[in-house]
């Protein structure tokens, strides 16, 4: 059965193909059947532009589990990151990102 889950962002970023890098213009979130790992549901992550051919794709599958485990790194990374470029511009973090003591 297809979920017909599917997201869009833009992307700002590069991909790796093979030993070329290229410049991405989307990011594809979807949820749906694997195609190449031997699973059966998958969130699956592309990395695409839109302007170059079809081979200007970045793609994963991941486990629903393994997917979430990757939304939580994310989430630590970033708001690290927004912590360290609030100090290095001489801003205080905003509330939201303060670990309490």
């Amino acid at each position: 059965m297809c979920t017909s889950i599917i997201e869009i962002a833009p992307a700002e970023g590069m991909a790796k193909r093979g030993d070329d890098w290229f410049p991405l213009s989307r990011a594809v979130v979807a949820y749906d059947h694997a195609r190449h790992a031997p699973l059966g549901d998958v969130i699956t992550l592309d990395f695409i532009n839109t302007a170059l051919d079809a081979g200007a794709r970045a793609g994963v599958e991941l486990t629903l589990e393994s997917a979430k485990e990757l939304r939580a790194a994310l989430d630590r990374a970033i708001a690290a990151a927004e912590i360290e470029e609030a100090e290095v511009r001489g801003k205080r973090a905003p509330p939201s990102l303060v670990r309490a003591a």
